[in-house]
């Protein structure tokens, strides 16, 4: 599992102004699970008092704007203690022969908690079963700690919007990234992206083959290999 810190987070760090030794409540959340292209990223974030991310205006990722979003992620690795775990395509495509997507995140979760090292950790649940989830997670974990494992918690608790803001930031650099390594504008690398679809489909076609960093397990690439047949057989004489 690929994991690396965030440019600019200051992982293994103590919170700016906590107490040596306090104890860190810690939100963990995921960005990039469904996307056709790029790394599944993990955050977590931990500090001793969380009240402060309500008064800065965190809240899910999802409804601030990438400004905003760009905002908010500088003052929380500056005040947080930060951890990041990426998962690129490849290594998803790998392990998804020997597990599912829900067993991979708990794996990633529980990494990052076990490196921020918290007494509580609020999740984004990644399955239909929140306390499941959690618990799954916490087995993986070698010392005790409160978990509190639910859906929609980036959109509940400052803590875990916090952390989706840092996953969500992480994941877009990586397909700027990504975009300029391919020397066009690979979009968001979800299915749902116009920009993404149209980029794969135009790189298929020159090449016969998805492009680098897409996720070749993903049923979205077997349906774009199936459309591209469909249309070399119209085409022949």
């Amino acid at each position: 599992m690929d994991s690396r810190a965030a440019a600019g987070d200051a992982s293994g760090a103590a919170p700016q102004g906590a107490r040596p030794g306090a104890p860190l409540i810690c939100g963990v959340d995921e960005a990039g699970r469904g996307p056709l292209m790029g790394p599944l990223v993990v955050a977590g974030i931990a500090v001793e008092k969380p009240e402060w991310l309500a008064d800065i205006g965190a809240k899910d990722s999802k409804k601030l704007t990438p400004k905003r979003r760009e905002e908010l992620a500088g003052k929380i690795r500056q005040f947080c203690k930060i951890e990041v775990v990426q998962i690129p395509a490849a290594r998803i495509d790998a392990l998804r022969k020997e597990m599912t997507m829900n067993e991979l995140e708990v794996r990633a979760f529980a990494t990052v908690i076990e490196r921020l090292r918290p007494t509580e950790a609020y999740l984004d649940a990644a399955d239909t079963r929140e306390e499941f989830f959690g618990s799954e997670v916490a087995k993986l974990v070698p010392f005790p700690f409160k978990v509190v494992s639910e859906h929609k918690a980036d959109a509940k608790y400052p803590i875990v919007s916090g952390a989706s803001i840092i996953a969500k930031t992480v994941r877009d650099a990586e397909m700027r990234t990504i975009s300029k390594e391919l020397g066009e504008n690979a979009g968001s690398g979800y299915p749902s992206d116009p920009i993404t679809m149209a980029f794969v489909r135009r790189w298929m076609k020159r090449t016969g083959s998805p492009p680098p960093y897409t996720r070749l397990s993903w049923e979205t690439v077997a349906n774009l290999r199936e459309e591209k047949s469909i249309k070399k057989l119209e085409s022949f004489p």
